[in-house]
């Protein structure tokens, strides 16, 4: 681990000395690759504040102060946002606009000039490991909290949980009131607990647990959302749901899916489940499954 930690930070020197980040005039602009990338991220249509932060992940005093650089530059108004009038909505003037083009402009100058003394073969091989590495990078920022099951934020997952399954199989119609229930007060300590994925704010994923007497934990709604497949989130959920059940002295977990989710069949098999015959009256599914802790 150490070895591993003195290379990100190698790394991290290096592409931040390339991208000029250490620079105060980042692309020879008067400002700071922090204020220039808060210009970029406001965008065309604007953007709320409370977003932007999220995005950024910086603190509401860091985004004050980034804001009023760019007010005073002439480059933004912020104003109420008409959604919610304590929300301030950040836009660019035109003036912004106009500097926003100049950055994507000298962005694509500086991309070219890493990519130029370079062959075909070492582009390649650098765009290549530069996905990789955008990949986890993202993979990194996700958050895994314990929260409330009947909170926004869970609800949320769960309204895009079932939409989903209704989507994919419409023809049979998931209740989840019904059969093998998860309500708010069966997944809420000291009956279960329900973990939500948080990646800049926004809600990417879901699962719960469900414990029963005999050290039996059940694994209950496990949603990753579209844009959050393929970063290894739905392992990374099952092991920390897991290791929430083993934490309250279950020797074994269970769950049912459906057929019309092959992909969460294959996850289950590869973590170590086996088929198992069924063990509750859960109409929507067609296998179970079981894991010993």
């Amino acid at each position: 681990m150490s070895s591993q930690i003195a290379e990100v930070r190698r790394f991290s020197r290096t592409v931040s000395q390339r991208i000029g980040a250490l620079n105060d005039r980042f692309l020879s602009r008067d400002r700071t690759l922090a204020v220039s990338r808060l210009l970029w991220e406001i965008g065309t249509e604007g953007s709320e504040v409370v977003d932007l932060r999220a995005r950024l992940g910086v603190d509401s005093g860091q985004m004050s102060r980034m804001l009023r650089v760019l007010a005073a530059d002439g480059l933004i108004t912020l104003t109420p946002s008409v959604r919610d009038a304590r929300v301030r909505l950040a836009r660019l003037t035109e003036a912004g606009v106009a500097e926003r083009r100049i950055l994507d402009g000298r962005s694509d100058e500086l991309a070219a000039s890493i990519l130029d003394p370079l062959d075909g073969k070492q582009r390649a091989e650098l765009v290549t490991a530069m996905r990789s590495v955008q990949r986890l990078l993202v993979t990194s920022l996700i958050e895994l909290r314990q929260v409330d099951a009947a909170g926004p934020d869970a609800q949320r997952c769960l309204r895009a949980y079932v939409a989903e399954l209704n989507r994919r199989a419409p023809q049979r119609g998931f209740d989840p009131s019904a059969g093998a229930t998860a309500e708010p007060a069966e997944v809420r300590p000291p009956n279960g607990a329900f973990v939500v994925a948080y990646r800049s704010g926004e809600t990417v994923g879901c699962g719960a647990i469900k414990h029963h007497s005999g050290d039996v934990t059940d694994i209950k709604r496990m949603w990753v959302a579209e844009t959050a497949r393929g970063l290894g989130l739905g392992r990374r959920l099952l092991e920390h749901l897991e290791g929430l059940a083993r934490a309250h002295r279950a020797t074994e977990v269970r769950l049912e899916t459906s057929d019309v989710l092959p992909e969460a069949i294959a996850l289950y098999r590869s973590a170590g489940y086996a088929e198992v015959p069924p063990f509750n009256d859960e109409p929507f599914a067609d296998r179970w499954f079981s894991k010993p802790l």
